[in-house]
């Protein structure tokens, strides 16, 4: 009996060891950035390297703080997130609602199309879009980085919201509507305030894709006062002779932060939005 007790926290044990091997070969990118950007660029072309900073150099943040430059970055990302977000909810609601509630010809295929756009990867997509928003005169402006994050994000945010919806007795907006209520009305005051886990979901989903967004920011936007953080920080820190890394990761812990902060606070509804309306359709 003893041995199989040994045995079984032997087990344990391991399981435990590899986990924690796991986590360190997650996390220590994330600590090696916090702790370049706590030194000079002379400090970081030393060797050894220092693992832990004792002499703790404060300059990086203070000079990005103080440029007008990162500070644009920062606004242009917040109002492409908040703008994709935005449109991604909006959209989402109605397609979701009309593919979930209206059998029609063609809702199958439009739900599969849906789907299947999921398997493409962004930089296939990044030609036909550049094309056809170049045709709307689109381009080098913050409105088509806002389209682009939205597109992004949709077809797993109207799969999600259709799930939702589904999930929802049929019955209460029957009762609703024998009450005089319009279909819209019968929406926005009895689905969608049952579908707040779904909505709150898709919309830290789409936040994070359009905030961490970098291939579309680099393709689609020229000016440099239209750039967003990902490819701003690469072309304004990142020559092509010579590398400000303490000003990068400075910058680039500073862009984390919003991002840290929002999943650390609204993780739970992350997940209780996705597991909320997995039920069977």
């Amino acid at each position: 009996m003893d041995r199989v007790k040994y045995l079984l926290f032997r087990k344990e044990g391991l399981t435990y060891v590899a986990l924690l091997v796991i986590m360190v070969g997650f996390l220590f990118p994330v600590y090696w950035m916090f702790v370049t950007s706590l030194q000079s660029n002379s400090e970081l072309m030393k060797l050894p390297p220092k693992w832990i900073p004792f002499n703790i150099d404060l300059s990086s943040y203070v000079d990005i703080l103080k440029s007008s430059v990162f500070l644009t970055f920062y606004k242009n990302t917040f109002l492409v997130a908040a703008g994709a977000t935005v449109m991604c909810i909006i959209v989402s609601i109605f397609a979701g609602y009309a593919l979930s509630r209206f059998r029609f010809k063609g809702s199958n295929l439009i739900a599969l199309l849906l789907l299947s756009a999921q398997m493409f990867p962004t930089v296939t997509l990044v030609i036909g879009l550049y094309s056809q928003y170049q045709k709307m005169n689109l381009l080098n402006t913050l409105f088509v980085l806002v389209l682009a994050a939205a597109s992004t994000a949709l077809p797993f945010s109207v799969m999600l919201m259709r799930t939702f919806f589904n999930s929802i007795s049929r019955e209460l907006e029957e009762a609703a509507e024998i009450d005089g209520a319009s279909r819209f009305r019968v929406l926005f005051t009895v689905i969608v305030p049952l579908s707040k886990p779904g909505i709150m979901a898709i919309a830290i989903y789409t936040f994070l894709i359009a905030w961490d967004d970098f291939l579309f920011g680099l393709t689609l936007v020229s000016d440099l006062d239209k750039r967003t953080l990902s490819p701003g920080l690469s072309l304004t820190f990142l020559g092509e002779y010579s590398y400000n890394w303490s000003g990068a990761t400075a910058a680039a812990v500073t862009a984390t932060l919003p991002l840290l902060i929002a999943f650390l606070f609204l993780q739970r509804y992350m997940v209780e939005g996705l597991t909320a309306g997995g039920v069977k359709e």
